[in-house]
C-alpha cells in the first residue's frame, strides 16, 4: 500500500477513486470503468507533475524520508554484483547501520559503503534507522584502508538522519570516530564517488561523503542538523522545522548553487519511491561517468583535488 505525504492529498484522492473503480469492475464484469479510469490517471499525472514541480524545502525533506524510498540495499543489489559485506570494527562490535564491503560495479572491483535504514520494523531496529555508532564508522575506516591498499575506487551511498547520539556511543568516542572516518576519506589515494540518496544528516553523513565527486538525488537533503533540531536550538520550538528547512538551504538545488555538491540526479515525477528502478539506473550512470572521469588521475592528484574541493566550499559566497 502506498504511503502518501500530507501535501499529496489531491493525488491520494484521485488514486483512491481509481482503486474503487477498478475494484468495482473486477467484481462485476458488466461494468466498464476503463474510460473513467483513463481520465483519472491523466489527472493524477497532471496533479503529480504540478505538485512536484514546486516543492518547498520542508516538502522535499518529507520526500527524502519517505519510508518506501529505495535504500542502500536496493542500490547494492541492483547496481553491484558479488557484494561481500564485511562486519565489525576489530575493536568493539558490528554496527549494521553502516553496510560496507567489496563488490563489482559493471565488472570493476570497488569498495562500497553506505547507511541502511531498513524498510520494516524488524530491519529498522536491526539497522538502528541508519544512525551509526562509533563502530560503524571504524568499520568504514577499515574498508577505506583496504581500498587504498588495493587501489579500489570507493562508492558511498549516504542516507542517515545523523550519527546515533546515545550515551554508549559517546562513551566509545563517536566524535573521534566520525573525525577519523572523515580524515581517512580525505587521505586515500583512490577515487571516491558519494551520492546522497535520502537524508544527509550532519557529521554522520559527512564521515563517508568526503568524495572527489558528491551528488544528490533531486529530492534528497543534506544539512549540518535536521530541521527539527535546528528549530529546537534556534527558537526552542521544533514545530518551526518548516521555517528552519527553508532558511538552512538543504535541498539539492541550494547546495549545487553553493558549490557543496557537484551534480543533481533527477528523480521520477512523484519521487524515487514511485519508480525505484529508474532512479537507481540514473545513479548507476552517474557513478560510471564519474569513475571514468577520475580514472586517469594519479593517487596524489585525487587526494589533492579532494582536499582542495572541500577547502574551497564557501570561498565565493
Amino acid at each position: 500500500m502506498h504511503n502518501y505525504l500530507d501535501f499529496e492529498k489531491p493525488i491520494s484522492d484521485l488514486e483512491g477513486k481509481i482503486h474503487e473503480l477498478k475494484k468495482l469492475a473486477s467484481e462485476d464484469e458488466s461494468i466498464d470503468t476503463s474510460e473513467e479510469v483513463g481520465r483519472l490517471e491523466i489527472r493524477v499525472r497532471e496533479a503529480m507533475a504540478d505538485i512536484y514541480s514546486k516543492l518547498n524545502a520542508w516538502q522535499k525533506t518529507q520526500v527524502a524520508r519517505h519510508p518506501q524510498r529505495p535504500h542502500f540495499v536496493d542500490y547494492a543489489s541492483t547496481l553491484f554484483t558479488e557484494f561481500t559485506p564485511l562486519a565489525g570494527d576489530r575493536q568493539f562490535s558490528e554496527d549494521a547501520a553502516i553496510q560496507a564491503g567489496f563488490a563489482r560495479f559493471r565488472g570493476q572491483p570497488v569498495a562500497l559503503i553506505g547507511q541502511e535504514k531498513g524498510n520494516d520494523t524488524k530491519s529498522r531496529l536491526k539497522h538502528n534507522f541508519g544512525s551509526a555508532r562509533p563502530e560503524g564508522y571504524r568499520k568504514a575506516i577499515r574498508i577505506l584502508e583496504m581500498a587504498d591498499r588495493f587501489q579500489l575506487p570507493v562508492i558511498t551511498l549516504v542516507d542517515t538522519a545523523g550519527a546515533y547520539p546515545g550515551v554508549g556511543a559517546e562513551e566509545r568516542g563517536q566524535a573521534e570516530a566520525i573525525a577519523r572516518s572523515t580524515e581517512m576519506c580525505l587521505g586515500v589515494k583512490v577515487p571516491i564517488v558519494s551520492i546522497v540518496i535520502g537524508e544527509g544528516g550532519s557529521g554522520g553523513a559527512i564521515a563517508i561523503a568526503v568524495g572527489n565527486r558528491v551528488y544528490m538525488l533531486e529530492h534528497s537533503i543534506y544539512s549540518v542538523i535536521s530541521p527539527e533540531g535546528a528549530a529546537s536550538i534556534l527558537w526552542r520550538d521544533s514545530t518551526r522545522a518548516k521555517e528552519a528547512a527553508t532558511n538552512m538551504k538543504i535541498t539539492a538545488d541550494d547546495l549545487k548553487s553553493l558549490g557543496v555538491i557537484d551534480g543533481i540526479i533527477s528523480e521520477p515525477v512523484g519521487g524515487a519511491h514511485r519508480d525505484p528502478n529508474a532512479v537507481i539506473s540514473a545513479a548507476g550512470e552517474t557513478i560510471a561517468n564519474a569513475l571514468a572521469e577520475l580514472s586517469s588521475r594519479s593517487g596524489e592528484q585525487l587526494r589533492s583535488d579532494r582536499r582542495q574541493k572541500f577547502l574551497n566550499i564557501g570561498r565565493n559566497l
